[in-house]
């Protein structure tokens, strides 16, 4: 019986202090001698004490007496244990599993407090050893939902993993090359990068294979199309949102876009979209890599690799106003410029090639080839979509007939351009300009300087390709070894002002 219950003393007599400091004694007596073993640990996470019965987990652990263990920081000796976070947020955890090379236990964590109360500790206990086998239906259910969890992780992380690589980047021709080559550059640095280009120009894709090429690419790539987010949720969109931060927020609070790629890259696509409101706020983030969330005076700090995309004019927006100076030049630190289809029409074949590849695959359609009229026809349009653009119609062409082979006529009416009639119908062969003559001993070519003499000699190579395939340009490009845009190009560059020529080199032929 309590000694103070054995003077005579009443419940209502006792004080209070008193009777919590026995309550207290009492249960610290209670759980030491019954737990397998117990532990304190003080507010620097050191054990300062361990129970008898604690010692016999100690070998496992790599220890030969108390005296080597107590003293260490609990994180650095036993191995997943949360006594440390139960310290650093004084919230108790009644019940949890630990497992380690001791085994696996049920244990018991609760802060300790002075009177002030402030945590000075944690106390420790291990209820119970080997509950696989005393609790049986609790470890089947705890089993269950790890493996759901680790199913829930590997989808997030497939979903966050780079969908591209550089070498996506489809394309041949110098100005894809140069592209290609920035882009595995740049992926050897965390510095920001700012991907300038056209719509449909390939911005998302190219992000995408610069992550997958860098030290980051085991880790998240999360995208966010500024664009598309209302302006009123764009703030808890990039930063989060805190517990409880106005009504209806979510009790658990939202982490936002920087936090989920916390170790890897952000891709901030349409940053030309961003209200000048919430630029001062991102240009923080950019340069002290901390965030607070919204409703938080709480500060995060966060290790994320930043691309931006845009389509527009930034050094325009800057010179009105619409774009702070000092974000811009913290976003245009490592520029890369997407060229536009128009100007890499040398890819073009490329391009049709695999996006009706992957047309074929998620229609389920037999792959359709293109016919030389078709590809001419393509040639000459100007392509304001790029590559998206281009796509969007090779699929119409695709779905709207059965026909295994694509030609002039199934396109003319999708590009609003030339009628299908006249689109299909062939056109002359191309007038190349008058030569000299084609005698290795002649004079002309003998004393003409070399630069002339060899552009001469690759026109008559061009000419009588075309007078063999009967003016048919994709026949006489793959005959010189060299794209079609490429002939068309040499084609405009030869033909004299004012011919028919000339004007159809004007539209990309």
């Amino acid at each position: 019986m309590p000694v103070w219950l054995q003077s005579g003393a009443t419940m209502n007599t006792l004080p209070d202090d008193r009777m919590l400091k026995l309550a207290a004694k009492s249960m610290f007596d209670v759980f030491a001698s019954t737990a397998m073993g117990s532990m304190l640990v003080d507010r620097q996470h050191r054990i300062v004490w361990i129970s008898e019965s604690y010692k016999q987990f100690l070998p496992a652990l790599g220890f030969d007496s108390a005296e080597q263990f107590v003293g260490k920081r609990v994180e650095e000796v036993v191995p997943n244990t949360m006594m440390n976070d139960v310290v650093d947020t004084g919230k108790a955890i009644l019940v949890d599993l630990l497992s380690n090379q001791a085994g696996t236990f049920l244990v018991s964590r609760l802060p300790l407090r002075d009177d002030a109360g402030q945590v000075i500790g944690a106390f420790g206990m291990v209820l119970l050893d080997q509950p696989e086998t005393t609790m049986q239906p609790l470890m089947t259910k705890f089993a269950r939902l790890q493996r759901e969890l680790d199913s829930a992780r590997q989808q997030l992380a497939a979903q966050r993993r780079p969908k591209h690589s550089i070498a996506s980047f489809i394309g041949s021709s110098a100005a894809a090359v140069e592209v290609k080559r920035q882009a595995r550059r740049v992926a050897q640095t965390d510095s920001t990068v700012l991907l300038l280009g056209e719509t449909g120009t390939g911005k998302e894709l190219l992000a995408h294979g610069i992550h997958a090429a860098s030290a980051r690419a085991g880790k998240p790539f999360v995208a966010v199309n500024i664009a598309a987010v209302p302006e009123s949720l764009l703030e808890a969109e990039f930063f989060g949102v805190a517990p409880g931060a106005y009504t209806g927020a979510d009790r658990k609070g939202r982490e936002g876009k920087f936090m989920a790629a916390h170790g890897g890259t952000l891709l901030l696509d349409e940053i030309g979209d961003m209200p000048l409101a919430l630029q001062s706020k991102l240009l923080r983030v950019l340069q002290e890599q901390e965030l607070e969330p919204l409703g938080s005076n709480r500060v995060q700090r966060i290790d994320v690799r930043v691309i931006a995309a845009t389509s527009r004019d930034l050094p325009a927006m800057v010179a009105d106003g619409s774009f702070r100076a000092d974000l811009y030049y913290r976003l245009n630190v490592l520029p890369i410029r997407l060229p536009p289809l128009r100007e890499r029409l040398d890819d073009l074949e490329a391009l049709v090639e695999t996006l009706a590849e992957d047309i074929s695959r998620r229609s389920g359609l037999p792959h359709k080839s293109l016919r030389p009229d078709a590809l001419d026809l393509l040639a000459r349009h100007r392509w304001p979509g790029n590559i998206r653009e281009l796509r969007n119609v090779l699929e119409q062409a695709t779905l709207m007939t059965d026909d295994p082979n694509l030609g002039a006529a199934h396109f003319g009416p999708l590009l609003g351009g030339l009628p299908a009639a006249e689109a299909a119908e062939p056109r002359p062969p191309a007038r190349a300009p008058e030569l000299p003559s084609d005698s290795p001993g002649s004079s002309d070519h003998r004393d003409l300087p070399l630069p002339q003499a060899v552009a001469e000699l690759e026109a008559r190579l061009i000419q009588r390709a075309l007078q063999r395939t009967g003016g048919n340009k994709l026949a006489a490009s793959r005959q010189l070894g060299i794209s079609r845009a490429t002939l068309y190009q040499k084609l405009a560059l030869r033909a004299p002002a004012g011919t028919p020529q000339n004007a159809a080199s004007q539209h990309g032929d």
